[in-house]
Order: C-alpha cells, then structure tokens, then sequence
C-alpha cells in the first residue's frame, strides 16, 4: 500500500485496501458505490478513472487523498492542458494503452485533483475523526466534576449532534466502528446530564441510543459499560429489577481477561441491584469480587470508557451504599469511613454519598450527624443547581421517621427556603 501511494498507482491502491481489509471484490464493490465488473476493471488496470472518480474513491475507502505521491512522468504519458481538460480525457477509452500509460494518467487526474479546492472533502471522516470526537466527550465529562450540568448541557447536546451526523456520513467507511463508539460515548454522557438534572425521560432516551450505537460499533467493553451505567440510572431511579436485569445482560457479556476496573465496576452495580431488592447474600458474593478485582495488581490505569480508575475506595463506597439499601447503618458508617478519606469525589457525586451516609447515621439513631451531613448536599445540590443531589435530600427527609429535633426543623427551614426560592437555584 505505501508503494502504491508512493506511486499514485489508484489500481494497486484499491487492491491493497480491499486485501488489507479481507474483502472480496463484492464487498469493495458496495463500499465505493460501483459495481462488482467495474471494480474488477480498476483493480486488473482495464478502467481509467474521472478526476470525480478520484475523489469519489479515496473518501469512501478513508484515504486521505494528500497521502497520494507523484513520480516525474514517462515520456510516453500524455500531459493534461486546457485544450484537453483531466474529465474529457479520463472518459476517453484509451484504446491500447498499457499499464504504465494507465498508472501516469491516474498521477494526472491526482494532481489535479490536489491543484483544484477539494469541495467533496467538506466533512470527510478519517483516521483522526473518533479519536477527536472521543477527546472531547472525556474533556467535557472531567469538566462536569465541577461544573453544573445544566452549563454543560448544551454543548453536550451540540456535540452529540455532531456525532450522530459524523456517524451517518461514516457508515460505508471503514471508520464506522470508531465513530460509532465515539458516538455511544457522547449519548451516554448526555443521558449522565439530564439524570442529574432530573430529567429522567431524556436520560433513559440517550442511555438507550448509547447502548445501541455501542452494539454498532462491536465494542464489547463500550457495551457492557453503557449497558451497566443505564442499570445503575434504573436502580436509582427505583427500578431494581430493571437495573439488575441489565446489570446481569452486561455482566454476561464481560467473558474472557477483561481489565479489573471493568470487572469491579460491574459486581458493584449488581451488588448495588441486589441490595435494591434486599438480598444480602447475593450483594456480598458480588461486592468480594469486586474487591478480589481491584485489588489485582494490573488495575492501574483504567480503559476506556472509564474516566477514572476503580479502586478499593471507589468499591468501599458501593459497600456503603448496599449497606444503606439493606439497612444496616452501622456497616453503611464503616464503609463510608473507609471510603472517604481516600476518596477524592467530585463534589456532586460526593453529595449523593453524603445523603446516603446521612441516612445510615438516621437509622442508627444519631439524628444531628444525619441532618448536618444532609445539610451540607443541600447546599452543594443548590450550588451546582443539580436535581439528583436534591431530589436525594427531598427522599431522605420525606422517609425519616426519626424525633423531631431541633436540627430536623433547621433543616426543614431550609427545604422551605429553596422551595419559596429564598435560597436559590
């Protein structure tokens, strides 16, 4: 292939990226829009090709046409002039022409494809083209550690957008893969911002369109990722036969060496699951392997799609949470004692785990720790304008069934504050 490039030969070129990709001449035929007869007469040096055709080829192969090199010409080539234009002599048949005459004409008609504004080449998909889309989609989700969704959201959106269209132009592309995952990434972040601003119908919507798109692209991995961040949605969202039935979906498909933060990540959202419906035992086996796989010593830096590694912090956490789930305050306490201090959260997802914590101080009885600890998510909810972190705090107040102290007053002046808009979103 770098020989065919060095020598601007099309005909070669074709043939190297069609036996570079195992196709047959059918399958190449359908990627570049021709028929099967007109391939086989490019690829056996029978076919000269349109200046049109040039262009038309290179973009639906994913061969960026600058890649393309020029030898000096053979005497026996004929030079393109302006009383004989490269289109009107690409379509003449060239009638005993052998195949180093065919080979300097195709170096012509590519030189003065390079000569002329490439229009065609106006939203090209290429080599770079998922990696770009993937660069930004991991900016905007290290920014949402401390920004507000609802600032982020619209770029979100925007940038989905541009992913969707990238996607459609990439289909008879050999990127399609690529830009289909880098696709599923941008949905499923879009569905992380409109769950935490309480938007529950968006969410599902994008998680589902990130689920399908990482099907699209046959990234088994980006699927199971995407599959077990919608669990992790319905389970807090209620729905815990829902969320461990997607959960257990995605864990049938993690099979095989898959790296440990993947694998510890996937037993904490379905120990998370079962906790939901109340099965302690089930969410014990789930969160010892958990542990068993981020303690590995190959668990450093995490693949992607994970932004951040899963470590032995990050699974206490979950342990924290199954304990509130199945309450059992005193083993919820423990864990988050242990999770926090090593743990460097963002400050909303730290909330959530404040409000969990709160609860598993309420059931153990220590009613000021529960409402300061709520408190505090209170305000960084507001502060942030995200409605998880509130519509947390609202569900803990309403199922507390706790004295009435003063701190539950204190706080309950501040739900009214917010709700009366003294203390504003």
């Amino acid at each position: 292939m770098a020989a065919a490039l060095a020598t601007c030969d099309m005909a070669a070129l074709v043939e190297a990226v069609r036996l570079a990709r195992g196709w047959s001449q059918t399958d190449l035929a359908r990627t570049v829009g021709y028929s099967q007869s007109w391939v086989s007469r490019v690829v056996n040096g029978q076919q000269s090709l349109t200046l049109d055709q040039v262009r038309e080829v290179c973009e639906r192969l994913g061969i960026p046409i600058h890649l393309l090199r020029f030898a000096p010409a053979q005497p026996s080539s004929v030079p393109l002039t302006a009383s004989r234009p490269p289109a009107a002599f690409a379509a003449g048949r060239m009638k005993g022409a052998g195949p180093t005459r065919r080979r300097d004409f195709t170096k012509a008609v590519a030189l003065a494809t390079l000569s002329l504004p490439n229009l065609s080449a106006v939203g090209n998909v290429h080599e770079e083209t998922a990696a770009t889309l993937r660069a930004i989609t991991g900016s905007q989700r290290r920014l949402d550690a401390s920004s507000p969704s609802r600032d982020l959201v619209n770029a979100a959106l925007a940038h989905w957008e541009l992913s969707a269209r990238t996607l459609s132009r990439a289909k008879r592309t050999p990127f399609a893969a690529e830009v289909a995952a880098a696709s599923s990434e941008a949905a499923g972040f879009a569905a992380w911002l409109h769950a935490d601003m309480g938007d529950s119908g968006s969410a599902r919507s994008f998680y589902h369109r990130a689920v399908k798109h990482a099907h699209q692209a046959g990234d088994v991995l980006l699927t199971v990722y995407m599959l077990g961040s919608l669990a992790l949605f319905e389970i807090d969202s209620e729905e815990p036969e829902l969320g461990l039935r997607l959960a257990e979906e995605a864990a049938h498909k993690l099979r095989g060496e898959v790296h440990p933060t993947a694998q510890a990540w996937l037993s904490c959202v379905c120990a998370l699951g079962h906790a939901a419906l109340g099965n302690r035992a089930a969410t014990q086996e789930r969160l010892a392997h958990a542990e068993h796989a981020a303690e590995r010593p190959e668990n450093t830096d995490p693949p992607w799609p994970w932004v951040f590694r899963f470590d032995s912090a990050k699974v206490a956490g979950y342990r924290a949470l199954a304990a509130v789930r199945l309450r059992r305050p005193h083993e919820a306490r423990a864990a988050f004692f242990e999770a926090f201090p090593r743990t460097v959260s963002a400050p909303k997802q730290q909330s959530i785990l404040m409000v969990e914590l709160a609860t598993a101080h309420a059931d153990a009885g220590d009613v000021d720790e529960a409402f300061r600890l709520a408190s505090h998510a209170l305000q960084t909810g507001v502060a942030y304008r995200s409605e998880k972190v509130l519509n947390r705090v609202r569900r803990f107040r309403r199922e507390y069934r706790g004295p009435q102290a003063r701190c539950v007053h204190a706080f309950d002046e501040q739900l009214a504050s917010l709700t009366t808009g003294r203390l504003p979103l």
